[in-house]
């Protein structure tokens, strides 16, 4: 029986189908699927964190806010389970406005415009949480037991024009229970949750920042702590009384921002609050007593405008309304790095999870990639509408940005994962005009693709680079290839598997009509074969293509390496490769093993031979993990006859060379960093 449906879309930015039901019928259609989205151009974007490395859903979710006043979260997977977070019943209110039009009464009853957002999964609840009760209802409706067992709220964000911070579960996609009020009553500017997950930090527009419990809703701190009337009279005495023995000591109750409070965070064993504002100050607060501890004032030369902080090297990025953005350790409260090169007000910038690159969207249009250690700009282009706000997942993979005139959000590869891409400094007039990604990928290059691309001959990194030779002979030198690459090399099997089908592609069950008996099951048989077919992966045809080119070269110069006992060319050729195509070289050493001379051998003589040099140390060990993981089998079955197989003899020999001489130098530099954190240790103590 054929089923009447309809589809519809409009200005909401949502497409549904409507079903009309034939038993009992009914001329007015009930719905059936929806796809929905932001009816309005994104405000915020911000991948959500995982609660432990390694995690499945390690970039997997995006964080959105909107001017359409909702909060979604996007599946990168899946589309089917992107969802918007619920704000209460909101029909059941619009209910009780009558004469009035529906859908201004809707957009009445959410929250205003959200402004500022700020997640930690590492108390959120899930699915089974224990929090109940009415939205925003400051009504704690479950045990502190039950809390602790099951978790609590999980995001915060901050709203145009609302003094108030509200709370949102993350696993049941819903509105928490708390509104968080500024003490000054003035706009909410600034979010940020602690690394524990339990305490909530709101900044306000008139420079306050309160602190508090996500578990209870309880206030528990301020910055500055508050100080009644009568501490304020012996503070003021005590000021005087310094100041006139020429003593400037910070006491409790001072160091308010004047102006709006831009940017918060907390360092990660809860013992540092930094803030900045738009009155040039960043402040370092004790966590516990609320004390102001450290001041960077920057008043007389720009305002500060936003804050990112990077745990794995404790720097704080701050961006400045003079278009900088500006690096600081956090341990010694110095400018290490200046960022130049923005046009026009800086929308949005994040930090990549290593902190060595800074990704910054300006009003010009272009988004601009910055490596931290040389300082240069080594990417950019500019699109054709500009861009508000951008975020990049945890594991480097994917960069998320909004645009200004548009209401869906573009993904980006991360090219340098696949392949080689020059990171040498650019200027602006290497900018590039590129479009936006489409939902059907059309116009773009699979991940898979990149990695077999071959390297463009007119490429030539030109402008000062820094010597990469080895300064001393004893000194173990890396080899400043990016991390991504030897990692993702490492893991290639793993990104191999996730981008496997689940299923080949079916065969339909029944031929055409107008095919006769014989001919169906012959193509029946045809069907089957290419379903078979269509089972290989593109990655096996494209190793296939590029095999026959690549595999000579890589054989001749290991063997011409080991009869002049020099692999530096083979080294460096190996290094030129892309994961993909080193992973493919090393599958393809010849296992035979009749003669002393084989590949399997000489290729470990030629990474002990390279670790003996300590040079290119974390590729090295990188190569011969892959090897081991590859080749396991057949070393393993050479015990069994190691007397009949001469080759044998010597791959096991190869292979106890390079044991000793790993073991002799991780033991050599496991001594020498343990010194080195004794020293800094003891000269960083309180003495």
């Amino acid at each position: 029986m054929p089923i009447s449906l309809l589809v519809s879309s409009g200005t909401d930015n949502a497409l549904c189908t409507w079903i009309f039901d034939d038993s009992p019928f009914s001329p007015i259609p009930r719905p059936l699927h929806s796809r929905r989205g932001h009816a309005a151009p994104i405000t915020s974007l911000d991948f959500l964190p995982v609660a432990s490395d390694g995690s499945d859903s390690m970039g997997k979710w995006i964080l959105s806010a909107s001017k359409d006043r909702s909060l979604w979260g996007f599946s990168l997977r899946k589309d089917s389970q992107n969802t918007e977070f619920s704000q209460g019943n909101i029909k059941h209110k619009m209910k009780k406005r009558a004469g009035v039009k529906a859908s201004t009464v809707q957009d009445e009853l959410k929250v205003s415009e959200i402004t500022c957002m700020a997640s930690c999964l590492n108390r959120d609840g899930g699915m089974g949480t224990a929090v109940k009760g009415p939205v925003w209802s400051n009504q704690k409706g479950a045990s502190a037991e039950a809390l602790n067992a099951t978790g609590w709220e999980s995001v915060i964000t901050g709203h145009k024009g609302d003094n108030c911070a509200r709370t949102w579960l993350w696993g049941t996609r819903k509105a928490g229970r708390w509104t968080l009020p500024t003490h000054d009553h003035t706009e909410v500017k600034s979010v940020a949750i602690s690394p524990c997950g339990t305490f909530a930090l709101v900044g306000s527009a008139a420079g306050s920042i309160d602190m508090f419990n996500l578990q209870s809703g309880i206030h528990r701190q301020s910055f500055p702590i508050r100080v009644t009337p009568a501490q304020a009279k012996k503070l003021e005495l005590l000021r005087a009384a310094n100041r006139e023995k020429g003593r400037f000591e910070i006491l409790a109750g001072q160091g308010k921002h004047t102006d709006a409070v831009t940017g918060l965070m907390v360092d990660s064993l809860n013992t540092t609050v930094v803030s900045c504002g738009l009155d040039g100050k960043v402040k370092f607060w004790d966590f516990l007593s609320g004390k102001l501890t450290y001041e960077i004032d920057w008043s007389n030369m720009c305002s500060i405008t936003g804050l990112r902080y990077n745990r794995s090297g404790d720097l704080l990025f701050l961006s400045c309304d003079d278009l900088a953005i500006r690096v600081v350790d956090i341990e010694t409260k110095n400018i290490v790095r200046e960022l130049w090169g923005c046009v026009g007000q800086i929308n949005d910038y994040c930090i990549s999870q290593d902190g060595r690159w800074v990704i910054a969207a300006s009003m010009d249009s272009v988004v601009r990639v910055c490596d931290l250690p040389t300082g240069h700009l080594i990417d950019a282009f500019r699109l054709p509408s500009t861009c508000t706000s951008l975020t990049l997942s945890s594991t480097g993979e994917f960069l998320a940005t909004a645009h200004a005139d548009g209401v869906g959000i573009d993904i980006w590869n991360n090219r340098s994962l696949y392949t080689h891409v020059p990171t040498t400094h650019i200027d602006e007039n290497s900018i590039i005009d590129v479009s936006q990604p489409t939902a059907s990928g059309e116009n773009g290059s699979a991940m898979i693709e990149a990695a077999f691309e071959a390297n463009d001959s007119n490429d030539i990194e030109t402008g000062l680079t820094m010597p990469i030779e080895q300064l001393h002979q004893d000194m173990l030198t890396l080899s400043l290839m990016p991390k991504n690459r030897w990692q993702t090399l490492v893991k290639l099997d793993t990104i191999k598997q996730r981008n496997k089908p689940k299923e080949p592609p079916k065969v339909p069950k029944q031929a055409p009509f107008f095919l006769s008996g014989a001919m169906s099951k012959s193509g029946d048989q045809d069907g089957h074969k290419a379903s078979q077919s269509l089972e290989e992966s593109r990655v096996s045809r494209l190793q296939l293509e590029g095999q026959a080119g690549s595999q000579t070269q890589f054989s001749a110069l290991l063997s011409s390496g080991s009869e002049c006992n020099d692999y530096e060319a083979f080294i460096e050729y190996l290094k030129s490769l892309s994961p993909a195509k080193a992973d493919l070289q090393i599958r393809s050493l010849e296992p035979v093993m009749r003669s002393e001379h084989n590949e399997l051998a000489d290729f470990v003589a030629a990474l002990t031979q390279r670790l003996k040099t300590k040079r290119d140390f974390e590729l090295v060990n990188a190569w011969m993990a892959v090897f081991l993981r590859i080749h396991s089998d057949t070393i393993s079955s050479i015990g069994e006859d190691v007397d009949q197989v001469p080759g044998g003899r010597v791959l096991l020999k190869r292979l106890g060379e390079w044991k000793v001489e790993q073991q002799k130098e991780s033991i050599r530099l496991s001594e020498m960093i343990g010194q080195c954190r004794g020293i800094v240790g003891f000269l960083r103590s309180a003495r």
